[in-house]
């Protein structure tokens, strides 16, 4: 049973419940409001601290700068005091400078020293040999000013350098990093100008510049110091560039054997540095570098020590054969690595020096009968020498290039023969090879004739070894065609850049032969006839085709324009017999197949037949150069047979409108519709046949470019005749063809056909027009215009529907 307090007790405790949830709610709120405090403060980003400013130099480049000018200020200071005030002291006063202050100099390094202040005793070191080079000034200008200025500043530089080099040795002052460089640095002076005090001319000179070299070369070699040894390397090499540059000179002006050994004396003493230095280093770049400028002066002193006893057109081979010598050493395991592969770097330069100087006579022999172009059959020379040379200077001294390509050839075959150089070798001697042979009859003046069998058999030759060399093995050849047969296989040479080389060699020497014979009629014939068979006996092999039957093509076309020319034809005749070229490489192309070279040979087809319809058009004969190009056409359309080259019939119909032009302008014919009905007609078949096998094809593209070519012309002839039949004749056809497109529903038709009837119409009516607008009176065609306006609007809505209507049904057609 459920006993209720009374009301008053029960008033009181609800009130009670109701304040207590009063001060929970009130906790609540702050505990709330706490918390979204916190939660904003986390979420605020941190303020960035305030970076200070980065030095833009550090403490001790400040401190060696400041040391440094201060160093060079006094250094100037001195060296005014010395210059201008040094005549006010009296002897004790110069005593005085010269012992006191430089003394003190010298000694103040060793107290900073003790007190770890090494820089600044290194600048006042630097202070202190400033001012032994003054007091030596000083001296000179008041002991001994009349001795001779060379040999002072020798005997001086000897004293610094011993000054400054026991200096840099005392115990107190080993620790400075300067003395012993400037020593150096002095050292380089004293031999060079004792032998120019000495007059001991420019070998003496030469030579005490070399000994100075070997001097710094062997104090790089020996002084463990950093700054030693970059001095003397410095030394060394600056040195040793001016001394080898004089010795070289000297050898290559030596005018007698005496001269020439004392130079060759100077360079092996160079090479002897350059050994020794390569020998002891332990970088294998620089111990490389080295070596190959010893192997360069080696033969430099033996080149030059034979050069004054031989004739000058053997002065490159004797360099060479000095060159090819150095091979020796590569074989002498003895030597170090480096300096064997430097040895044989040297023996290559020298030989790539030596074919340099073969190009200019190469150049000559290759390029040199192209002048012959200009001077067609104006009569043979009498040698090959004047053959080729017709418009250039024969290079002088030049007997022995053919010499110096076979030597580097036999050398290229028979010294490299790692697996790495080899192919490359190969192919360098296989163009070498063909050099040599290029410029030997020139060299020898042979005959003529003797210099174009030459190049036959060069060119016959070269093909010869591009149809035997079989094709590599490696991957990326993997795709050529099959090799020869496995019994050759094993004497074959398997390098992938000979036969690509030995075409182009073969293509290159045609060519210059090519431009020989142009020198008489006979020659021309019988070469252009090699060539052609020549070329077209190379193609059987596969890998040849792409490049000898188009060439052999060429060359027919060519034989064909000769021969016309021989016999004195015109050159619309000699088209007739050039066509036979595009005639061959149809057939060929098309017994090939898909082969590589079917291409090449359409595209030589193609310029054949160019060079055909050239001639005819150079001659102005209409008629034969319609006859030309219906010829082109029918070869054309032959090729177009080909389920391949079936886009070729568009080239033959284009032919055939061409003749067919050509032929209507040969018979003064000034109808257009004569020029325009022969393109229309086919045009229109051709559109007729396609919407039969695609009925949703656009009339537009079936119909519409055969309709233009008719009926567009033919307008704009009817605009300007004064006559009445064309435009009679043209409205009738625009209104059949405004008919038939309307019955068949095609767009086309229609809407061209209804212009040009619209437009014939306008034409025919516009002289009535004319007098009807100026028989009116003014105010009748603005009324005319604004009764028309006001007709359209009352109207306007049912021209809309019409108009959808139209379009609707236009959309409808095709």
């Amino acid at each position: 049973m459920t006993h209720f307090p009374p009301p008053a007790e029960e008033l009181r405790l609800l009130d009670l419940e109701l304040r207590q949830l009063d001060v929970r709610r009130a906790q609540l709120l702050h505990r709330r409001a706490w918390l979204v405090t916190a939660l904003q403060a986390a979420a605020r980003p941190a303020p960035a601290p305030v970076a200070s400013p980065r030095p833009e130099t550090s403490a001790p480049r400040v401190q060696n700068v400041l040391l440094v000018l201060g160093a060079v200020l006094l250094t100037i200071a001195a060296m005014a005091f010395t210059l201008v005030s040094w005549g006010h002291l009296g002897i004790a006063g110069r005593a005085l400078v010269l012992g006191g202050v430089t003394v003190a100099v010298l000694a103040a390094p060793v107290p900073l020293l003790r007190h770890g202040l090494r820089s600044t005793a290194e600048s006042v070191a630097g202070i202190g040999f400033a001012l032994t080079v003054l007091d030596a000034y000083a001296l000179h200008q008041v002991t001994s000013a009349d001795m001779d200025a060379t040999g002072y500043v020798a005997a001086a530089s000897v004293v610094l350098a011993t000054l400054w080099t026991a200096y840099g040795l005392l115990p107190r002052t080993s620790e400075l990093r300067l003395p012993l460089p400037a020593a150096l640095i002095a050292a380089q002076l004293p031999l060079t100008l004792w032998a120019v005090a000495a007059d001991a001319g420019l070998y003496g000179i030469t030579a005490a510049v070399l000994v100075t070299a070997g001097f710094d070369t062997g104090v790089a070699l020996r002084v463990p110091a950093r700054s030693v040894r970059i001095t003397a390397m410095i030394g060394a090499y600056g040195m040793g560039a001016w001394g080898v540059w004089a010795a070289g000179w000297l050898s290559w002006t030596a005018t007698g054997p005496s001269a020439a050994a004392r130079a060759a004396a100077l360079l092996l003493f160079a090479v002897g540095i350059a050994l020794t230095a390569a020998w002891r280093e332990t970088a294998e770049k620089q111990a490389g570098g080295l070596a190959v400028a010893a192997g360069l002066l080696t033969v430099a002193a033996l080149g030059g020590t034979a050069r004054p006893v031989l004739p000058d057109a053997w002065t490159v081979p004797a360099y060479l054969a000095c060159g090819i010598a150095l091979l020796a050493a590569v074989r002498m395991e003895r030597l170090p690595e480096s300096v064997r592969h430097g040895l044989a770097r040297a023996s290559a330069a020298v030989q790539g020096l030596a074919l340099l100087w073969t190009l200019p006579l190469v150049g000559i022999a290759l390029l040199g009968p192209v002048a012959w172009a200009e001077r067609v059959w104006s009569g043979a020379p009498g040698g090959v020498r004047e053959a080729v040379a017709v418009d250039a200077q024969w290079p002088a001294d030049s007997e022995t290039v053919p010499v110096v390509l076979a030597v580097v050839t036999v050398v290229l075959v028979l010294a490299l023969r790692e697996a790495i150089w080899r192919p490359r070798a190969l192919t360098g001697a296989l163009v070498l090879a063909w050099a040599t042979v290029l410029v030997l009859p020139a060299v020898l003046e042979a005959p003529y004739a003797v210099g174009l069998v030459a190049l036959g058999i060069t060119t016959a030759g070269a093909l010869a070894a591009a149809a035997w060399i079989r094709p590599s093995e490696r991957p990326d050849t993997a795709t050529e065609e099959p090799s020869e047969p496995s019994a050759k296989a094993s004497t074959a040479v398997d390098f992938p850049t000979a036969r690509p080389t030995a075409t182009a060699l073969a293509l290159l020497t045609s060519l210059t032969l090519a431009f020989l014979s142009l020198t008489t009629e006979p020659a021309t014939l019988t070469v252009l006839s090699t060539l052609t068979a020549l070329f077209a006996a190379a193609s059987w092999k596969p890998h040849l085709a792409p490049v000898t039957a188009p060439t052999s093509l060429a060359y027919a076309a060519l034989l064909a324009c000769a021969t016309g020319a021989s016999a004195d034809w015109e050159p619309q005749y000699t088209a007739l017999l050039v066509l036979a070229v595009p005639v061959a490489a149809a057939l060929h192309a098309a017994r090939l197949g898909g082969a590589r070279a079917t291409v090449p040979v359409e595209v030589a087809g193609a310029i054949a037949a160019l060079l055909a319809v050239g001639l005819a058009a150079a001659s102005a004969d209409l008629p034969m150069l319609a006859l030309v190009l219906a010829l082109c056409g029918v070869i054309t359309a032959g090729v177009a047979i080909r389920p391949d080259r079936r886009a070729a019939a568009y080239a033959s119909a284009a032919l055939f409108v061409l003749a067919t032009w050509v032929r209507l302008a040969a018979w003064d014919v000034a109808t257009p519709e004569a020029y325009t009905l022969p393109v229309s007609i086919p045009a229109l078949l051709i559109g007729a046949l396609r919407r039969r096998r695609d009925p949703e094809a656009s009339s537009w593209r079936a119909y519409a470019p055969g309709l233009a070519a008719t009926l567009l012309p033919s307008l704009l002839a009817a605009w300007s005749d004064p006559h009445w039949t064309r435009p009679l004749l043209l409205g009738l056809a625009a209104l059949s063809v405004t008919l038939l497109g309307a019955g068949h529903h095609l767009q086309a038709p229609l809407l061209l056909g209804g212009t040009v009837l619209a437009l014939d119409a306008l034409h025919e009516l516009a002289p009535y027009i004319a007098q009807v607008t100026e028989a009116l009176p003014r105010w009748v065609l603005p009324a005319l215009a604004g009764l028309l306006l006001l007709a359209l609007g009352a109207t306007y809505e049912q021209r809309l529907r019409d108009a959808r209507k139209m379009r609707n049904f236009l959309g409808s057609m095709h």
